[in-house]
């Protein structure tokens, strides 16, 4: 396969997410309210190890909403397949490696492209993945899951195209879905080599022959089974 062209400020580099340090900022300003009023810690000895409770992550109204949620699902993209390179699975062959390789890349680009551009003040935190359901050492439980993750970013797209105002992030929307319907089909040929299962009737309608478009609020409850930061999309828009 051809390398990834680099695109101007935007990194094709694998990028390692971070976890998202939630509760320190509260930490600080108890601690010094604490100080300040003259508590005595001693008494707060329930509290010495505290639970950690990741903050839940509202995507926003409008277009600058849906921009955030693409942008979410891309993250999550990007955190698996830069695992999938980064432990290989028993057996990857060199060809599937470079396949795997430039998803990642054009995953990285998607995301990278999004985090520029969405406005600071309004873009989403880094997200934590949570892949504890993934074998990674296992074949068909990686591929298993690229291909659903492919299937539900395709469908995510489509579905929220229509919810899209500016003309210009729809047309941008159209660009990535249809890289994202490339790595649905290479995905599942790997699976299935020779097979029509690229475009199976379970994806594509016989009698349309189109693929699937998902509203917000039916994508992000599966993907947050892969994402432990809480997200809500309470606030996108629905027509």
């Amino acid at each position: 396969m051809n390398n990834v062209k680099k695109e101007s400020g935007l990194t094709m580099l694998p990028g390692q997410l971070e976890p998202v340090k939630v509760g320190r900022r509260l930490f600080l300003r108890y601690a010094g309210a604490a100080v300040a009023g003259g508590a005595v810690l001693s008494s707060c000895k329930d509290e010495e190890n505290p639970t950690t409770v990741p903050s839940t992550v509202d995507l926003g109204t409008g277009d600058i909403g849906i921009l955030n949620y693409a942008y979410a699902l891309e993250q999550l993209e990007a955190a698996f397949y830069d695992q999938v390179i980064k432990t290989p699975y028993t057996g990857m062959t060199d060809a599937e490696k470079t396949l795997l390789t430039d998803i990642r890349d054009h995953e990285i680009i998607h995301r990278e492209f999004f985090r520029a551009a969405i406005p600071a003040a309004n873009r989403i935190a880094d997200l934590s993945p949570n892949f504890t359901a993934i074998n990674f050492s296992d074949r068909a439980s990686v591929l298993g899951t690229a291909k659903a993750f492919e299937d539900l970013g395709v469908a995510a797209y489509n579905g929220a195209g229509p919810l899209i105002k500016d003309a210009t992030y729809l047309t941008l929307a159209g660009k990535i879905v249809s890289v994202e319907a490339r790595h649905a089909a290479a995905i599942r040929d790997l699976l299935n080599p020779k097979s029509a299962d690229f475009a199976g009737d379970d994806i594509v309608a016989p009698t349309t022959g189109l693929d699937p478009a998902t509203k917000p609020a039916d994508i992000l409850p599966t993907a947050q089974k892969y994402v432990a930061t809480p997200l809500s999309g309470a606030s996108l828009p629905t027509a």
